[in-house]
């Protein structure tokens, strides 16, 4: 055999070996997560999916009286969002927060205004009927339930945690690590987000 002939053929085999990976799909890519929705924001006005089509979406579902994990979530988003607003102001324009009450007898619009004012001043808060709210959650496979109300009147409800980040469809990318660092949520948007 020419040796000549062989290099070719040994450098085709090796960049081969070598080949880019290719790209990594979504992790939630193809779930059935999410859909329409008609729900008032924390101006009282009318809102819904089509609100925010052709831009990424964090949704998150929790209640302002949460006594901890939904106020960390919030925090460590708002935060993130806040590094993306400095490190790639772009992509943070094209990305919209969400959060979406599961306690709309206490979360008014105007008690979401304050509470996600608090925490990133693009960020809407999301309130409407029990019924419209139980579908919404049940859209976006969230799971939530009221407990006792204690002698003060007062309840807790228990709720999944999930802050989920949406392609400009609509559609399920990822989940965000919102229990972990600024840093973490950051980075992990901008590994889904184009």
């Amino acid at each position: 055999m020419n040796m000549f002939r062989l290099i070719p053929l040994t450098a085709a085999a090796l960049a081969a070996c070598h080949a880019a990976p290719a790209p990594q799909k979504p992790p939630l890519a193809g779930a059935r997560i999410g859909g329409p929705f008609a729900l008032t924001d924390q101006d009282g006005r009318p809102f819904t999916d089509r609100n925010l089509a052709g831009r990424y979406r964090i949704m998150y579902f929790g209640y302002t009286n949460c006594p901890d994990v939904c106020p960390i979530d919030m925090q460590n988003v708002g935060a993130a969002m806040r590094l993306l607003d400095t490190s790639d102001p772009g992509l943070s324009a094209r990305i919209v927060p969400v959060f979406v009450t599961i306690d709309p007898a206490r979360d008014t619009p105007a008690v979401l205004k304050q509470f996600v004012s608090a925490f990133y001043p693009r960020m809407i808060g999301l309130t409407g009927s029990a019924g419209t709210i139980a579908q919404t959650a049940k859209d976006y496979a969230v799971y939530f339930q009221k407990g006792a109300a204690s002698a003060g009147g007062g309840y807790l409800l228990s709720h999944s945690r999930q802050a989920y980040l949406m392609d400009p469809a609509g559609k399920p990318l990822a989940l965000l690590p919102s229990d972990e660092s600024p840093q973490a949520v950051a980075t992990e948007i901008r590994r889904w987000a184009q």
